[in-house]
């Protein structure tokens, strides 16, 4: 189970500043030219793929691509939601929850073999 958290909490991280590099320049730097954007956008993003490459390693060892990729989407989704309505102010919508309702179904079907021990 100890690879699984650490995966987690690595993905937890760099989705925090994959979401940064691909959304706070909206924010931020809207009156920038998109090239600053972009480079500033790549700085951040470094530290993303720096903690995202080992989480990925390091799950690989007890997960299935699959579900390492389910993973990542279902940690985007909880990382996404509070960054849009904190940071960029965006409306709480109902299509929140049901993507949410959908990412949850994809991790049961993707980790349903493991639960139950199949």
């Amino acid at each position: 189970m100890r690879p699984i958290l650490l995966s987690i909490g690595l993905l937890t991280l760099s989705n925090v500043f994959m979401t940064f590099a691909w959304y706070a320049h909206l924010k931020e730097l809207n009156h920038k030219p998109w090239i600053l954007a972009a480079l500033i956008s790549w700085g951040i993003a470094f530290f993303e793929y720096m903690l995202q490459v080992p989480a990925n390693r390091i799950g690989f060892t007890v997960l299935s691509v699959a579900q390492l990729k389910i993973l990542q989407e279902a940690i985007t989704l909880t990382v996404f939601v509070p960054f849009a309505l904190f940071y960029l102010k965006e409306p709480l919508k109902l299509d929140y929850l049901w993507a949410a309702l959908c990412i949850m179904g994809a991790v049961y079907f993707v980790f349903r073999s493991r639960w139950s021990g199949a």
